[in-house]
């Protein structure tokens, strides 16, 4: 009898916790959260080291990377049942510096409660919001600015920013090089990129989800497109690639330049 009634409680007790299951997995996501983006610069499977790592890509040419930076704009995110929020476009845009920690993180907020599967952003400011003007650029005009990412206002903004010194077969002592993404002519360089998390970032009122973006910055000259800097050493005075037919072909490297390495629900 005492096995018996034993096994009632049991059988009892598991049934209160698949009600208790089903009442938590139908409750309703509410409420607005936070969600933060972090780029983490590497070069090829090794973290980014500025100034003393040295870095060879598959065209045998190695590098010393002094700057990397990058504009990060029109960020757009699509939910597990497929709709998108646009986050804010005039708080949209932010500069990535891999020598000021604290440019690392993108914290978004106001996010919708509710379970996340892609990521999109540009790279660079678009040409809808250039073509507003300086005074239509708000605050980050002076961002910009302050960060060495305008060349001049007619000029425009410097999408990325690549810069070091190089050696290689053909070039035996450290040589400058310089590789800025922008406007040049009627190319306007500006990119986007669609990344899939490998789990869902779970916005509530209590998480705040962490999306941990690498960012392969050998890629920029090392990606589906080779670009050798030997071959645009001006007369040894250092290689530089602002212009010409060469930067959509880097634009295009954006594309694969970024992955998510993983999503934190904290």
């Amino acid at each position: 009898m005492k096995n018996i009634i034993n096994k009632a409680i049991a059988v009892l007790a598991m049934g209160s916790v698949l009600v208790g299951c089903s009442n938590n997995d139908d409750e309703a996501i509410t409420g607005t959260g936070k969600l933060v983006v972090e780029f983490d610069n590497a070069f090829g499977s090794n973290d980014l080291i500025l100034d003393t790592q040295a870095n060879t890509t598959s065209q045998g040419e190695v590098l010393k990377i002094s700057q990397i930076k990058y504009i990060i704009s029109n960020i757009v995110l699509t939910k597990a049942d497929g709709t998108t929020l646009t986050y804010p476009k005039n708080d949209s845009y932010f500069i990535v510096d891999e020598a000021t920690d604290d440019s690392h993180e993108i914290e978004l907020e106001n996010i919708p409660a509710g379970d996340y599967t892609k990521i999109k952003f540009g790279i660079g400011v678009d040409k809808a919001q250039w073509e507003l003007g300086a005074t239509g650029q708000g605050d980050f005009l002076t961002q910009a600015q302050d960060a060495g990412m305008l060349w001049s206002w007619s000029a425009g903004y410097k999408f990325v920013a690549f810069e070091g010194t190089f050696t290689s077969s053909s070039v035996t002592t450290d040589t400058s090089f310089m590789v800025h993404t922008g406007q040049t002519g009627t190319d306007y360089n500006y990119t986007e990129v669609t990344l899939t998390l490998p789990s869902n970032a779970l916005v509530r009122t209590t998480i705040t989800p962490e999306i941990h973006v690498i960012a392969d910055v050998a890629k920029i000259i090392d990606g589906t497109n080779k670009i050798k800097l030997s071959d645009n050493n001006m007369g040894g005075m250092g290689a530089m690639i602002m212009g010409g037919t060469q930067l959509p072909l880097i634009t295009a490297n954006l594309n694969g330049m970024f992955s998510v390495a993983h999503v934190h629900n904290d």
